[in-house]
């Protein structure tokens, strides 16, 4: 009988174009991230890969299509680094694309062929559970930190911000992977649309009753913040000149706190305090104090660090933050001793920056702040942190101006509102050259953003909000849960490949012997 088979299906059977085909599929939901936003895309952006994975000819091959997908999402979501890391980007997403292989392993392992009702029940859990395991591992600062996680995709939908406020972002990753695992069941297996579509309304009313019991930010007071953001400039002098500038707009507008972006300052204030004097003046001026930010080698250690430093009327107040995860390669070298050949190639880090040691609530008037520096918005752990030491506002100090027309300014700014709904508190994220941010205490915007084309200081009204989040109560939960699910799962496999095979029934009674060799006649 002669094959039906499409011309497109023939052309997967070939190793490089499935191969190519899985890290297109892998690189979909980029469209769902900022600068593009679809978050809605999100929802179907993974049934590609899913359908491609379940319908390996074999467990190796399952595995490649994980990987590669991989590496397409990889290189798609930070694809805004590749002048800054040239082809290293795809070594990068090689290694870290090699996460996803056990997850199209599992992928053909629960929906391969026809899945029977309860392996597709089972895959709306294993699978959301696989892709938290893989979000978890690349989380780890070491290997990029966790940029490009699925649940960011949902920074604007103000439900899932509520959802945010109960299992950080991590929940939303879940939820977004359960759905596209129902719809790739729903479309490639319709023998198992039944619980396809039982999952989808399981999922629906699990979500709305959370969004229902997800207590709501109550505003308890307001603070009027300001961002500072120059725009380009080509060095610290003639950028701190504007800073002053803009700055000193700001008087007699009732300002508690000023915020810089990072980098704002690029001198030690102990080697330079003449600028220390200055800012101190702008703080007497505007009557607030000022946050900035110094990247440079520091007077009192070796060393060269990023920290964030509040300036008050007085000069330095004391308090100090100095950024504890640092970016890999632009900020240092893993095994500089292998791996220095990078600033070759690319604009990595020629000097690693220290690190500090600590988190940091600082006292700015009546307020608390919380700082954090570029990178480290992008850590969940991080801003909960900072809540459960009693700050009041979290303020997030960046710097974009390497990647100003790329999508990542735009996706960066996203994540203060993911933060701000995790923890229940505002969240500032002031840039020196855009995106610039401010959310309340539940995710939504406080006013608008400072593009990539502004250079000027604006004030924000924020509320200000002091309950205490389930997510920051509970900490991580969904990924406790989700080692779970594939812990019990690795005990069942296991159990199940040691258990001995039967070849048939075992008999009811004992079988017959034959005279010759039955005990009760022994052969004479």
């Amino acid at each position: 009988m002669r094959s039906t088979r499409s011309s497109f299906g023939r052309l997967l059977d070939s190793p490089w174009p499935r191969s190519g085909a899985a890290a297109l599929a892998g690189a979909l939901p980029v469209l769902a991230f900022p600068a593009p936003a679809l978050w809605w895309f999100a929802y179907v952006a993974l049934v590609p890969w899913i359908a491609l994975a379940r319908t390996a000819p074999t467990a190796r091959r399952a595995a490649l299509d994980g990987w590669c997908g991989g590496l397409g999402f990889m290189v798609a979501v930070h694809h805004w680094l590749l002048p800054s890391l040239h082809v290293f980007i795809f070594l990068i997403a090689a290694l870290l694309g090699a996460l996803w292989a056990p997850w199209g392993l599992l992928v053909r392992r629960f929906l391969g062929g026809t899945p029977s009702p309860a392996r597709a029940f089972a895959a709306l859990l294993v699978l959301p559970s696989a892709w938290l395991a893989v979000e978890l591992v690349r989380s780890w600062q070491g290997l990029g930190g966790p940029w490009g996680m699925l649940g960011s995709t949902q920074w604007q939908v103000g439900p899932a911000l509520r959802l945010a406020s109960v299992g950080g972002v991590w929940l939303l990753s879940f939820l977004v992977v359960a759905v596209n695992v129902a719809l790739a069941v729903l479309i490639s297996v319709p023998a198992s649309r039944v619980p396809a579509v039982a999952s989808l309304l399981a999922t629906a009313a699990a979500t709305s009753a959370a969004y229902a019991w997800a207590p709501r930010a109550d505003v308890d007071g307001r603070t009027r913040i300001a961002v500072v953001q120059p725009g380009v400039y080509d060095g610290p002098e003639q950028r701190f000149a504007r800073e002053e500038a803009l700055t000193r707009q700001l008087a007699g507008r009732d300002v508690d706190l000023i915020v810089w972006g990072e980098s704002s300052v690029g001198h030690d204030l102990g080697d330079r305090p003449d600028l220390a004097r200055a800012i101190a003046a702008l703080s007497r001026e505007t009557g607030a104090d000022i946050l900035v930010n110094v990247d440079a080698r520091r007077s009192d250690r070796p060393g060269i660090y990023k920290s964030s430093v509040l300036i008050g009327p007085d000069g330095p107040t004391g308090d100090r933050y100095d950024k504890m995860r640092l970016v890999p390669f632009g900020e240092y070298i893993p095994a500089r001793a292998l791996l220095g050949w990078a600033t070759s190639v690319g604009k990595a880090a020629g000097e690693d920056r220290h690190r500090g040691s600590e988190q940091v609530v600082m006292r700015a008037g009546h307020l608390r702040i919380g700082p954090l520096i570029c990178f480290e918005t992008a850590f969940p752990d991080m801003g909960r942190h900072l809540t459960e030491d009693g700050a009041d506002v979290l303020l997030g100090q960046s710097a974009t101006s390497s990647f100003q027309h790329s999508w990542a300014p735009e996706q960066h700014a996203s994540l203060a509102a993911l933060r701000a709904a995790e923890t229940g508190r505002p969240m500032v994220h002031a840039t020196l050259t855009g995106v610039s941010a401010v959310y309340g205490p539940d995710g939504e915007r406080a006013g608008p953003w400072l593009g990539t084309g502004a250079s000027e200081a604006r004030v924000y009204d924020v509320p200000l909000a002091h309950g205490v989040t389930p997510y920051v109560r509970y900490g991580d939960w969904p990924v406790h849960g989700a080692l779970l699910v594939l812990a019990v799962l690795g005990v069942t496999e296991g159990v199940r490949a040691f258990r001995p095979r039967r070849t048939g029934p075992e008999p009811l009674v004992p079988r017959a012997r034959t005279v010759r060799g039955s005990p009760a006649r022994p052969v004479r």
